[in-house]
Order: C-alpha cells, then sequence, then structure tokens
C-alpha cells in the first residue's frame, strides 16, 4: 500500500487500506496528546477539527485536514452536501458550547456536516472531548461504551439527541483521570474501533 493513500486507493480496498491507516494514526497517541492543551485551547473550533485530522492522518491520507468535495453518506444517511460545507462549519463553530447539552447539540450537527473523506468519527470523539475539557473539566471514557450502543446513538441523534446525551453524561472521566495519558490511549483506541465492520 503507497503511503499517502489517494480517495482512489481508498476506495479500491476500504477495509484493508483502514486498517492499516488505524494502525499508524493510533501510533500518533504521543503527537495527539503533547499537542493536546492546545486542541484544548481551540476547542469547538472548525479551525480545532481541522489540525486534529491533520494531526491523526496528516502522511497517511493525501487529504488529510481538508474539505471534502465529494458526497458522501454511511448507513443510508446521506451527509451534508459537499457543496455547502464552506459555509456550514464556520456557523458550526460559532455554535455555543457553555453546557453539556450545547456541546453535544454541536457534536451532533458537525456529525452531520462530516468535513472530511474519511477519518471524520476518529477525529470528531477528540474534537469533543477537547470541548468537554474546555468548558466542564471532563471527557468521554470511551472505554465505557460499546460500539453499537454508540452507534446506534449517533443514528437517532439528529432526530432525537437523548439517547447520546445519556450514554456519553454516564461515561465522563473524573478530574484526575483528566492527566493519565495510558487512559487517554486505550480511549483512542475503543474509539477507533466504532468504525470498524
Amino acid at each position: 500500500m503507497k503511503i499517502p493513500v489517494s480517495e482512489r486507493e481508498l476506495e479500491s480496498n476500504y477495509d484493508v487500506v483502514m486498517a492499516e491507516i488505524d494502525r499508524l494514526s493510533l501510533e500518533r497517541v504521543n503527537l495527539i496528546w503533547d499537542s493536546w492543551p492546545e486542541f484544548v485551547g481551540m476547542a469547538g473550533t472548525w479551525k480545532c477539527l481541522r489540525r486534529i485530522h491533520a494531526e491523526l492522518f496528516g502522511g497517511l491520507f493525501e487529504f488529510a485536514g481538508t474539505i471534502r468535495n465529494v458526497n458522501i453518506s454511511k448507513g443510508g444517511f446521506r451527509f451534508t452536501n459537499s457543496l455547502f460545507l464552506e459555509k456550514i462549519l464556520p456557523v458550526i463553530s460559532d455554535m455555543p458550547q457553555k453546557n453539556f447539552d450545547d456541546i453535544i447539540a454541536k457534536y451532533i450537527e458537525m456529525n452531520i456536516a462530516h468535513p472530511f473523506r474519511e477519518g471524520n468519527g476518529r477525529a470528531m470523539r477528540l474534537w469533543l472531548d477537547s470541548i468537554l475539557e474546555r468548558e466542564l473539566n471532563t471527557r468521554v471514557d470511551w472505554r465505557k461504551i460499546g460500539r453499537e450502543e454508540y452507534m446506534s446513538a449517533m443514528q437517532r441523534s439528529p432526530v432525537n439527541p437523548l439517547e447520546l446525551s445519556v450514554l456519553l453524561k454516564g461515561s465522563m472521566l473524573k478530574g484526575d483521570e483528566l492527566s493519565d495519558k495510558v487512559i487517554f490511549a486505550k480511549g483512542l483506541a475503543v474509539s477507533y474501533s466504532y468504525e470498524r465492520f
């Protein structure tokens, strides 16, 4: 497999390519951890999400950190039309994030936008964690959430965010756990597993 991966290469052998991309990306946990204070400082912005995506997938995807120019769907759900992404991403960035409900609403809107060709969920869960840490001094303990319950809650979240809110609220880290790099790394690995088919 040639690195960085192009959109064409990704489409031609998705499962094999993504397994290798995930493996290589997860090796960057130290880089993400070292940059974490910076991500928290700009949490909730499009700039933050773009930077997270670029750090996770830079040199692995040709399109790391860039807005997709194709329309995508997953499980019968069509994400925001690529023609509207340039306009909608600043609007989502400007959404309030002062309390848990605001943060979840913002996370759901960014998920509907799905601004990248691939790697949205992986990057957006880190983006969500950066917002939660900045505003509420917590993060999600992804180790406590199973793939099926998370994916089910996310699929229904555009219509009813309650299931996602309850799921995430019941899985928050305590303040002293925020500085534990092992918890961070293990949570990231679990979070990646949500995307596997």
